[in-house]
């Protein structure tokens, strides 16, 4: 208790608070994003006692045989501007280049950070929902919303019923997901329905915790997320892959995975064995709609469906009653619920992107085209850009046929899950830290070092740089 204390004093409690805005703390501070990277490479040397020497590598001074559309700003920055593609890194090397913060307190409250970090930002979407432009606005009158409750009626008393309806409406539109003889159980984020999962299908009165476990490379944030409480109900177990223990376990399935955009299945398959499907990235521009889900329960999260990570919304499907109840009794004691101004402005969003994709719609292009072609549109960069360096690969994938775009197409998924193939690189992520391109690494994920994952889902100019930068990237 005391060392937290200690962690948050006002400064740190301060530099919570501001880390998000990275660019307000570059003002702020009036600190380069060179001064920035010189920081955190001195810091490293100092720790090491050595400076890495990269004699076979260099990045290619030239960009006039460059195909990609931002030359002229990579030539117009000079190479200096940070990259970044990972917000947890680029929070923690400002805040490491903050004068009187060691790095044994940058690390505590790093930790401490962790939940309240973005990574893969869907800025990427901004393009078309400027395009609809007032379609979504929505005006909530200062006499509404101020009850806790939203349904008495229904297990997931404060769920709104306008999103509800949105939400069974938007899985039959695409075809992704049985909502049928279904519970829906709302949540601040598919992270808070994750954590009120593990307390729903964990035993009440087990001698110990119940195993979590995920096929690596697996998210990231699963084993700090389901260890951050120290709770006695349930435990990170580690990869799938590996878990021999006998007994009850929980198998976290994300399909398409992140990070690297396989479909996937359990692995375990065991009797005894409870599964969780996280299917935030089972959207038609990302990857095939092959047939519609239907697992006993099942998360989904505005963020990235839509794109609106800001408003913090995402939903369970539950087949089970008591573990509906369960979830929201979590959600409950957590939350008290979830906010209706989030869950209306959700069902807005919805809405107009439905009737967009509806049959015969007039509403304009359909969100799930426009946004597929995006996709298409940055994978083909990035696997030319890769081609051109000859220094990495990214997955390849089998085309599949979607029921939703009614064609074959090959899965482009939200990250690249890149591997550094030379063999002297055994870690990419400071490979790419030195090329000023901010990633995260693949030990992250429980994988090795020689892979990272990037974020597909940026704003085009900064997407752009990268692939530009990447491309230039070659064997001297």
């Amino acid at each position: 208790m005391e060392k937290i204390f200690r962690v948050f004093s006002l400064k740190h409690l301060l530099l919570v608070s501001i880390a998000l805005n990275v660019s307000l703390i570059l003002r702020v501070m009036n600190l380069s994003e060179k001064e920035i990277l010189n920081s955190w490479s001195q810091e490293e040397e100092l720790a090491k006692g050595h400076v890495s020497n990269n004699r076979h590598l260099s990045s290619s001074s030239s960009s006039s045989s460059s195909s990609f559309a931002n030359t002229r700003i990579e030539a117009e920055d000079g190479g200096e501007k940070v990259i970044n593609l990972d917000h947890v890194i680029a929070v923690a090397i400002i805040m490491l280049s903050l004068p009187g913060l060691t790095k044994t307190d940058f690390i505590d409250v790093m930790l401490l950070m962790f939940f309240f970090q973005c990574s893969g930002d869907p800025t990427m979407y901004e393009k078309y929902w400027q395009q609809v432009g007032d379609k979504t606005t929505i005006v909530i009158p200062g006499w509404q919303s101020l009850s806790y409750f939203s349904d008495v009626s229904n297990i997931c008393w404060f769920l709104e019923p306008d999103f509800a309806k949105e939400v069974v409406r938007l899985h039959r539109v695409v075809g992704n997901a049985i909502t049928e003889n279904r519970h829906l159980v709302v949540g601040t984020g598919s992270t808070q329905l994750f954590q009120a999962a593990l307390y729903a299908l964990s035993p009440q009165d087990a001698l110990e915790p119940i195993s979590v476990v995920s096929a690596a490379p697996f998210y990231s944030s699963y084993p700090s997320i389901t260890d951050c409480l120290k709770s006695g109900l349930y435990k990170w177990a580690g990869d799938a892959h590996s878990f021999k223990k006998d007994g009850p376990y929980i198998e976290l399935v994300t399909s398409p995975n992140n990070p690297d955009g396989f479909v996937r299945q359990s692995v375990v398959n065991r009797s005894e064995g409870i599964l969780v499907h996280d299917l935030a990235y089972y959207w038609p521009q990302y990857t095939s709609i092959s047939f519609p889900a239907d697992h006993d329960l099942m998360l989904f999260t505005v963020s990235k469906s839509t794109g609106h990570a800001g408003m913090r919304i995402g939903w369970a499907l539950v087949k089970d009653t008591e573990v509906a109840k369960k979830m929201t009794k979590y959600i409950e004691l957590n939350t008290i619920g979830v906010s209706k101004d989030s869950q209306l402005r959700a069902a807005k969003v919805l809405k107009v992107l439905s009737n967009s994709c509806e049959p015969n719609s007039s509403e304009g292009e359909c969100f799930f085209e426009f946004n597929h072609r995006q996709m298409a549109t940055r994978w083909k960069q990035l696997r030319m850009a890769v081609q051109k360096s000859g220094l990495f690969s990214v997955p390849e994938f089998p085309p599949q046929f979607c029921t939703f775009l009614g064609r074959d197409f090959k899965p482009q998924p939200a990250f690249a899950w890149l591997k550094c193939e030379q063999e002297e690189i055994d870690d990419c992520e400071s490979f790419l830290r030195g090329k000023k391109i901010l990633t995260r690494s693949g030990r992250h994920f429980g994988f090795s070092s020689k892979y990272v994952r990037i974020s597909m889902l940026d704003r085009d100019q900064n997407y752009n740089l990268f692939v530009e930068r990447l491309s230039n990237i070659i064997i001297s």
